[in-house]
């Protein structure tokens, strides 16, 4: 099949205005309290071979393409994190996303198999695919609802944590090992998937803020390029020795969004819109993937039961269980069991078994995408008001910031950064002496590595570093003044002249 200009052209049309009303359908799902995947998904399905008439069935390149976006959402996820706040909760998230994903599975394929009829081999598939939370939905919601960090903390390592070991048991499931090898042995290649996947992104993520820490880049652009590259190169070297890529990718990203890099903030801002592109260009694949026509009322029959069983059964009892190693109240316990939200990672999944030819594989896909549709309307809207019933919505307590990389741009204006060089006649002005125009001032001085806040009096000197903050309006004229006095001094221009 050959791609011409044309085709370009109306793939750029069509995808750049999907994308645009992507975006700005976030500000709707957010004052609903809804989850944007959901959006997502309704306009992959409107594209489809029953709306628009887009027809896209290669379950193979939808399986390559979910990994590839899940990769960059996994390293948005790690390099926005703060190991500060998941520290703590650290034991409870990794035992949710390994005991917890164990008993989930079992749970919803023993109610599959007895309850749904479901053939062994896909009621195992259920559990697997539906047990791992997504990490898009979790944060979505969350961010609306005010919680300690005690729970925004296990919530968030969970959903990181969780996708690596069910990646790798839908996989064995799917290609048939499960039957082949039996469980100790199914056990024994997670785990060695899984350390040494964790392994590598240990690897790659100090690695790569060493080598960043003392590289000079000529474009501060390519910084965060370069950190987004070594959490993939974590992901593909993980991936070459068949270990979890997946673990890989997240645990260098949390090294790396934990290190003291250049442009850090830079950084995240950037991973987040790319991570946010991903999320977009996946859920809208997974809703084109999908054939309203194969959605009967069997389906959303056995889809409403399975979520019934993950919901009220097996979610509860794989958090009570992973509890035991870091014991909670019983009203943190059953508000991290309402707050399990699937996303497209159980979608994802459910690709897998599709692209290696399982019999039963579209009627999976099918019972996990209503499955995902309906619970994460059920919950994700009811978040805020089971936080506040439970009572463990704590407005008084500390919440995240939320820092911008241009926080100046709510009121036009600039920041500045000026090197007084050895050549300057800045050096021994006052900073009053400067006399910037209205509205701009030295908002701090950097002096042999060391920050001050300066004041009117402060003494500059050879080698210091200015950080001005200008009006965009004043900006020009605030440069010309601090050259002017650069190279005339403290009396340079003193009546404001431009001789």
């Amino acid at each position: 099949m050959t791609f011409d200009v044309n085709q370009l052209d109306s793939f750029l049309l069509v995808g750049a205005a999907v994308t645009l009303l992507a975006i700005l359908a976030v500000r709707a799902t957010a004052i609903a309290g809804l989850p944007s995947l959901l959006l997502y998904l309704l306009m992959g399905v409107a594209l489809g071979e029953s709306g628009v008439g887009i027809v896209f069935d290669d379950v193979e390149l939808a399986h390559a393409l979910g990994f590839g976006a899940l990769a960059l959402i996994l390293a948005e996820g790690g390099l926005t994190t703060s190991w500060r706040v998941v520290r703590p909760s650290m034991r409870l998230g990794v035992s949710l996303a390994t005991i917890g994903v164990a008993v989930s599975v079992a749970t919803i394929a023993v109610g599959a198999h007895f309850l749904l009829g479901l053939p062994w081999e896909l009621a195992i598939l259920l559990g697997a695919v539906t047990s791992p939370t997504d990490a898009a939905a979790v944060f979505s919601v969350l961010r609306v609802v005010p919680l300690p960090r005690r729970l925004t903390g296990a919530l968030e390592a969970e959903s990181g944590l969780n996708d690596a070991p069910t990646v790798v048991l839908v996989g064995l499931i799917s290609t048939g090992a499960l039957a082949e090898e039996g469980l100790a042995t199914i056990g024994g290649i997670i785990v060695f998937e899984l350390a040494v996947g964790a392994l590598s992104g240990l690897v790659f993520g100090v690695g790569g803020a060493w080598v960043m820490r003392r590289i000079a880049l000529p474009s501060s652009g390519l910084y965060p390029i370069a950190v987004l590259c070594l959490t993939l190169l974590a992901y593909g070297a993980a991936a070459a020795v068949h270990a979890s890529g997946f673990a890989a990718v997240y645990v260098a990203a949390l090294v790396l969004g934990n290190s003291e890099l250049p442009h850090r903030v830079a950084t995240r801002s950037f991973a987040e819109g790319v991570a946010s592109l991903a999320q977009i260009g996946l859920f809208v694949m997974l809703g084109l993937l999908l054939s309203p026509a194969r959605i009967t009322a069997e389906i959303v029959g056995l889809a409403l039961v399975a979520g019934l069983i993950l919901t009220f059964v097996a979610r509860p009892l794989s958090v009570l269980v992973s509890a035991i190693v870091r014991p909670m109240g019983r009203r943190d316990l059953a508000f991290i069991s309402w707050a399990g939200l699937r996303g497209a990672v159980p979608i994802v999944l459910a690709t897998i078994p599709l692209a290696e030819g399982v019999e039963g594989a579209e009627r999976l896909f099918d019972i996990v995408f209503v499955m995902v549709v309906i619970y994460t309307l059920l919950t994700g809207p009811t978040l805020p008001l089971a936080a506040r019933w439970l009572g463990v919505s704590q407005r008084s307590e500390p919440r995240g910031l939320d820092v911008e990389a241009a926080p100046l741009e709510r009121i036009a204006a600039d920041l500045l950064q000026v090197t007084i060089s050895p050549n300057s006649r800045m050096h021994g002005v006052e900073v009053g002496e400067l006399r910037l125009p209205k509205g701009a001032s030295v908002a701090m001085v950097i002096r042999d590595g060391e920050t001050l806040v300066p004041e009117k009096r402060t003494v500059l000197r050879h080698a210091d570093d200015l950080l001005v903050v200008t009006p965009r309006k004043c900006r020009e004229a605030t440069e010309e003044r601090l050259r002017q006095v650069s190279a005339g001094g403290r009396l340079a221009q003193w009546l404001g002249d431009d001789d």
